[in-house]
């Protein structure tokens, strides 16, 4: 690399969200006139935040979404398959091959939380994944997960347990809500006729 004072791939980030305050934008923004090699980096961090927000907008990552992202997604046409079952409660589930999203709202008391965890496990409890350090608003009362729409559509007939788990400093785990989810395929697969 060239430049005496390459910019930090973050602050890059920060400078493209217009998320830098006036004096630190006036300073990337000048050195990027003076600097082809930080421009280029520039136009790569732009092209990765391209290709995460339309895999995001995808609805194939498994993530924590906001009830904005949700309803922006459905006002441009995507269909949204939602599920909210009760703390403790079940709920019957399916996809189908028109769905865009797979949100799951996920109802719990999160205050005095300082840290929560969503745990996928399988009906005997094992876990198969978890996100770790989720965000959350402690007064929203629910967690909305969007689950891979991918994953949903090839996923056999099975039951599938999420729970949220408040994390305390030194690990200690609290339930804050458990949901069963009885997923019915209802698309074709192998073996499938």
């Amino acid at each position: 690399m060239s430049c005496a004072n390459p910019v930090d791939a973050a602050v890059l980030a920060e400078y493209w969200m217009g998320a830098l305050a006036g004096a630190a934008e006036e300073r990337v923004e000048e050195h990027l006139l003076e600097c082809d090699e930080c421009g280029a980096r520039l136009g790569e961090v732009m092209a990765l935040a391209d290709g995460v927000r339309e895999l995001a907008r995808s609805g194939s990552l498994r993530m924590i979404v906001s009830d904005w992202f949700v309803r922006r997604l459905a006002e441009e046409g995507a269909r949204v398959r939602e599920y909210a079952p009760p703390a403790g409660g079940s709920v019957q589930c399916t996809v189908t091959a028109e769905d865009d999203l797979l949100i799951v709202r996920l109802a719990a008391d999160l205050s005095g939380a300082r840290r929560v965890d969503l745990g996928v496990y399988d009906a005997r409890g094992r876990e198969r994944g978890r996100l770790k350090d989720i965000p959350f608003h402690s007064e929203a009362g629910n967690v909305a997960f969007q689950e891979s729409i991918a994953w949903a559509k090839a996923a056999p007939s099975e039951t599938v347990v999420t729970r949220l788990i408040a994390v305390d400093e030194a690990g200690g785990e609290r339930l804050l809500g458990e949901y069963t989810f009885h997923h019915t395929r209802s698309l074709p697969g192998p073996g499938d006729w």
